[in-house]
């Protein structure tokens, strides 16, 4: 395997004027990340006309714009794990157990675990970009309406490990999380539904919109409650290091981890909230013998958190070898290249080494950098909990409001957060899981789409949906996944009765 371009790459991203862009595009990231709803999208689109206005040659552009995208998969576990307030899409999971790790008085160590879990899957990300990036997007290309559909039932399956004690509820979560997915406008007809004739509402409900509400708002009137109630939403800090037994024990998830978050990755228009749902699922049915995730197990948060950084590592397969952007914030990448007149695909490993090789050596050197930038504030990002309600609660919901209202300047959408925040805050005191909801809108999103894509293209028949090697598998695997713990259960069982 030639990597000449590596070796280029590497020369052009440790020159000094380029490891000070990434530090500082790092730093920037983590910043992004933890604020609820910005997200680095939207980081990256605020500052990629400052990188072009300033004149900066494209390789050290891509460079500041992968620290960027890279920063804020870190950083999105910060509000997570301390404040329950997810700063992206992809840090919904890393609020499972991190959160009740944070109540428990271990938000050091969770800070810790997350950001080791962090390193590990964006560094493997990376390798698997530079090893298999051209095959990985030969397979992608695999993957058309009927494949994501059973990729989308797959990923359903999975969630039927998240089910626990209270099925119920779970499968109304995630019906409810369907139906939310359904407002809007009809994706083939055209036709507007369950809008009630509101203009925003039609163009659906968007997912910052959603998180933020049923996470931040809620939250934070969780918070006012139990201040007005005289007890403490969260404990002590605890110690601000990990033990080595900790770093062992999450090691099969953190890797679990990091290999999903790849795969998922690199198929287009998934991105890092599904790559964490899967994983977390995954994990959780071979892991959780004993019940304890959602509780604070630190298997549950190293998971969807090696997941995410490996996603975001993945996606830049099909934007580097084909031109086909592998989640939004790469897309808004493809478009700073299109801005220097670069066209992505096969040849640019060979026309334009320096950008291909800059950007993936930066890629190692900043999961390098990240790593020694956040061990160090860990301490610092712990003192938050000894922030009294006072502080918090005003300071969440400044945070929300700005962060909803800057993506849609619109005060409709913060007014529909604070209801779906309402909504969340009575789910959350009925005993509903804000997962399976969540897992619901995004999954449905996309099985819905691709469902009526691939009907169009088979005249209506659902052959369509069996007719490929890649479906069938998924099928199998689905299968496997919803029905093999229930029939090892049964044979367990009938096994312990003979003896």
């Amino acid at each position: 395997m030639n990597l000449d371009y590596l070796w280029t790459g590497f020369s052009v991203a440790l020159s000094w004027q380029n490891l000070l862009i990434g530090l500082v595009g790092c730093f920037l990231g983590t910043i992004i990340g933890a604020l609820p709803a910005i997200g680095p999208i939207n980081g990256i689109a605020l500052l990629l006309p400052i990188a072009y206005t300033l004149g900066l040659p494209p390789e050290s552009t891509m460079i500041l714009l992968a620290a960027i995208y890279t920063g804020s998969e870190y950083g999105g576990r910060i509000s997570s794990i301390l404040l329950n307030v997810p700063g992206d899409a992809g840090a919904v999971m890393t609020a499972l157990d991190g959160n009740p790790l944070a109540r428990q008085g271990r938000a050091g160590e969770a800070l810790m675990i997350s950001g080791l879990s962090s390193f590990v899957g964006g560094i493997i990300g990376v390798v698997g970009l530079t090893l298999f990036a051209p095959f990985l997007a030969s397979l992608a290309i695999g993957f058309g309406p009927a494949e994501y559909f059973v990729l989308m039932v797959f990923a359903f399956a999975t969630l039927g490990s998240m089910v626990g004690s209270q099925p119920v509820k779970t499968l109304i979560g995630c019906v409810l999380g369907l139906m939310l997915a359904t407002v809007g406008l009809d994706p083939t007809s055209g036709a507007y539904r369950f809008t009630f004739d509101s203009p925003e509402l039609g163009d659906g409900i968007d997912f910052v919109v959603l998180v933020i509400g049923l996470f931040s708002i809620s939250e934070a009137m969780l918070m006012l409650e139990s201040h007005a109630a005289g007890t403490s939403i969260v404990g002590k800090v605890g110690r601000t290091f990990v033990r080595w037994k900790d770093v062992v024990f999450t090691t099969g998830a953190t890797l679990r981890g990091s290999i999903i978050g790849f795969v998922v990755g690199v198929l287009p228009g998934t991105g890092a909230s599904v790559a964490s749902a899967v994983s977390y699922t995954l994990e959780k049915r071979v892991s959780d013998r004993d019940g304890t995730f959602g509780k604070g197990d630190m298997r549950g948060l190293a998971s969807p958190e090696a997941a995410n950084n490996s996603c975001a590592a993945g996606a830049f397969v099909p934007m580097l070898t084909l031109g086909v952007p592998g989640s939004g914030t790469t897309a808004v990448m493809l478009g700073a290249l299109m801005l220097y007149n670069i066209q992505p695909g096969p040849q640019l490993f060979a026309e334009r080494p320096e950008i291909v090789g800059g950007l993936i050596a930066s890629l190692y050197i900043g999961n390098v950098l990240l790593l020694l930038l956040n061990i160090p504030f860990v301490g610092i990002f712990s003192r938050l909990l000894l922030l009294p309600n006072w502080i918090l609660v005003p300071g969440i919901l400044v945070l929300s409001v700005v962060g909803v209202y800057s993506t849609h300047a619109s005060v409709e959408a913060v007014l529909l957060m604070l209801g779906v925040g309402c909504m969340g805050w009575l789910l959350r005191k009925l005993g509903f899981d804000m997962a399976p909801i969540i897992l619901g809108f995004v999954l449905g999103k996309v099985m819905e789409v691709n469902l009526r894509n691939a009907l169009a293209i088979s005249g209506g028949e659902l052959g369509i949906l069996f007719q490929s090697h890649i479906s069938l598998i998924l099928w199998v695997l689905a299968a496997l996944v919803a029905v093999g713990p229930w029939v090892l259960q049964r044979w367990s069982r009938r096994r312990a009765a003979r003896g």
